[in-house]
């Protein structure tokens, strides 16, 4: 199970992630909702695509959401109309998303999901299951999902969103996010030092060297000993140096900076 987290202004919204045993119909359904939500992406995306090659124009979140309400109604595409709809209005969202940190020069531009080599997944909000005495049933399931609970949620928090995945060995997860406080840690005067390269992710002022993980997989698990000084690198203005941005973005930095600054807190 993993769990991570992402500060807001006075909680703290965590993720728990579980193994579950869906029924033959429950993994029926899912995977013909996973089929929907890769296929409402693509469609999405071709339509953005069309619209910014040959108009020139930028397309939004709102409108590809009318056009899922006008795809539904075609016979070609009536089968969206079998599965619950948030999940496909969520994939919509993340195509937003993609595109926001696309032209914000954050991330390349967005790609068609492929079912063999994209992540099978679909997100379900809080109208779109139910939780209740520690049961989880999704929207268009009559029974709830066999969840292996590891470890119980916090007390007194309910689930916002459920994320069910499937990896590629056929194992079934559930990622449900929740809001809650946490205690700070300790202040301490110790500090250390970063500095962030390219062939080695991070040199400490300690001396000790963080491979970067495209050639080491392993050491991201020593990127949590990198803690309480974050050096404040200018990411976005390196980018700029097409000699350096391909180097840069596999270096990943943005997300080491990201995960450290979430550490540190």
């Amino acid at each position: 199970m993993r769990d991570v987290g992402i500060n807001c202004a006075k909680c703290v919204k965590r993720a728990f992630k579980y193994r579950f045993y869906p029924t033959a119909d429950q993994a029926a359904e899912l995977l013909r909702t996973f089929g929907c939500v890769r296929k409402v992406y693509n469609m999405a995306l071709d339509a953005r695509s069309r619209a910014w090659t040959l108009e020139h124009r930028r397309i939004s979140y709102v409108e590809t959401s009318a056009m899922l309400t006008e795809w539904k109604k075609t016979e070609e595409h009536g089968f969206l109309t079998q599965v619950s709809s948030v999940p496909l209005q969520q994939s919509l969202r993340h195509l937003q998303s993609a595109y926001s940190a696309f032209f914000d020069k954050r991330a390349r531009y967005p790609r068609f999901k492929s079912k063999k080599r994209s992540k099978a997944s679909a997100e379900y909000t809080r109208s779109a299951f139910r939780f209740r005495d520690g049961e989880l049933t999704l929207a268009k399931m009559g029974e709830p999902l066999a969840i292996v609970w590891s470890r119980p949620l916090p007390e007194g928090t309910e689930p916002s969103t459920a994320t069910i995945s499937r990896d590629r060995a056929g194992r079934w997860f559930v990622s449900l996010l929740v809001e809650g406080s946490v205690d700070p840690g300790p202040s301490t005067e110790t500090a250390v030092g970063l500095d962030a390269g390219l062939t080695t992710l991070l040199t400490l002022s300690t001396g000790e060297k963080i491979t970067n993980p495209r050639f080491e997989r392993r050491d991201r698990a020593r990127l949590g000993k990198a803690q309480q000084e974050l050096e404040d690198l200018t990411v976005r203005a390196l980018l700029g140096n097409r000699t350096l941005a391909r180097a840069i973005s596999d270096a990943s930095w943005t997300e080491l900076r990201s995960l450290l600054e979430y550490k540190c807190a």
